[in-house]
């Protein structure tokens, strides 16, 4: 089964490392215990949108950013061959012909 909890707090930490930044320099930008953010990133306790935003903007990362590769990992998961984020290609086909319909002379 998997937990989307154990992917956002596999990202946050991922990203923390990124930056070279340690737990309690991140707690502290984000004004939350240093202590929670550990059990966040282990997947042990959710995060609410609040702290999420609040961990990001301590973290210089835009929240879409982070949920963009937890959606992402979550993807690879699940055996997804393609990422959410890209038209299958008989849909692409459809887009096609919504924008350039056939034009009758009628």
């Amino acid at each position: 089964m998997i937990l989307v909890r154990q992917e956002i707090g596999e990202v946050l930490r991922d990203f923390r490392l990124q930056k070279g930044r340690t737990l309690r320099q991140v707690a502290g930008r984000a004004s939350i215990a240093l202590g929670y953010l550990s059990e966040v990133e282990r997947g042990q306790k959710e995060a609410s949108s609040e702290i999420l935003a609040s961990v990001a903007e301590a973290l210089d990362v835009p929240i879409s950013t982070i949920m963009r590769e937890v959606g992402d990992r979550i993807s690879v998961l699940e055996g997804l061959q393609v990422f959410p984020d890209v038209v299958p290609d008989d849909l692409a086909a459809l887009g096609d012909e919504i924008i350039q319909p056939e034009l009758s002379l009628r």
